[in-house]
């Protein structure tokens, strides 16, 4: 059997007073009977025996009974000592298995995973991935939440959720990067026909241009190229919350806009839409993983950003 080790840190701020960490003072009870010897105990614990003695002490002062009977040759447990043992046994046990059984199933591929992600992002990249990885893993279940806002995932009780943004703003979430989507500008090739294409970003200021609510650049696009950055000030006429409307607004031929790759490219392929100053591009949103804590990252959630990094490689 492994012992667990107190929290001799947290110990010693409790000893100034009456109030004890049970557990803990349990497990060192447990240690001394079993080595036979306070000093013996206490090496192994990493205290001093003087520390210990104290613990066992205020122990027995709020059981108001003696547990060890001390002399300076030799240790003994009373009846309730004895008692006490028998008992710690089983309550430190069950407490191990417990626990074992929680950091076993962290590894295990069963239980619940629940992600949310942006409706855009959910129908186009992590739905076509789905069937191969609920294939992959039967015992799972899964729940996939698909908001265009940002959610409190804590709140809805997600292990996990993927966001687009420039940069994570501070916070008690953990934020891994897994990606990075280019944003570029498209138009249909009815609306450039129609309305001309534009030959500089100046000109995108006499067109129609539809705006993406939730984007960092609604009306400020800042367009990177060879000859550096120029930054343009725009008024959308449109503006949408959600970058599948988008898409389909554009590809409806009701003015110039900007998408990121996972939406724009199969349309791109298609010859639905065409690049519009395909010589710049909008700085480019990195897709994060976002767990509620460091030990968000268990086997479900690492097997699905496996997936997910796949799905965005291919």
């Amino acid at each position: 059997m492994q012992f667990v080790t107190p929290n001799w840190a947290t110990q010693k701020k409790l000893i100034g007073g009456l109030e004890l960490d049970k557990l803990s003072v349990m497990q060192a009870f447990r240690r001394i009977v079993e080595r036979g010897s306070f000093a013996r105990a206490a090496e192994d614990l990493g205290v001093s025996p003087a520390l210990l003695s104290r613990e066992i002490k205020l122990l027995e002062e709020s059981l108001g009974t003696v547990l060890l009977t001390r002399t300076t040759r030799s240790m003994s447990l009373t009846d309730t000592g004895s008692l006490y043992y028998q008992d710690a046994i089983g309550i430190l046990d069950a407490v191990e298995k417990t626990e074992q059984t929680i950091r076993e199933g962290a590894k295990a591929m069963r239980g619940h995973l629940r992600v949310n992600a942006s409706s855009s992002f959910g129908q186009t990249v992590i739905a076509p991935m789905l069937p191969e990885f609920l294939e992959s893993y039967p015992d799972l279940r899964f729940t996939l939440s698909m908001d265009d806002k940002v959610i409190d995932m804590v709140e809805g009780g997600f292990d996990l959720s993927i966001r687009i943004r420039a940069a994570m703003p501070d916070s008690a979430l953990v934020a891994r990067r897994i990606g990075v989507m280019r944003q570029r500008i498209f138009a249909s090739p009815d609306y450039l026909e129609r309305c001309g294409a534009p030959t500089q970003p100046a000109d995108l200021k006499s067109h129609a241009i539809i705006g993406f609510l939730l984007a960092d650049h609604l009306t400020s696009w800042k367009l990177s190229s060879a000859n550096g950055v120029t930054a343009l000030e725009l008024d959308p006429r449109v503006r949408v919350g959600n970058s599948l409307v988008l898409r389909d607004l554009l590809i409806a031929g009701q003015g110039i806009g900007t998408l990121p790759e996972f939406v724009s490219d199969a349309p791109e392929a298609s010859g639905a839409l065409v690049r519009v100053l395909p010589d710049h591009e909008l700085p480019a949103p990195e897709v994060f993983a976002v767990t509620a804590s460091r030990l968000g990252m268990d086997a479900k959630v690492t097997a699905f950003l496996d997936h997910l990094r796949l799905a965005l490689r291919s």
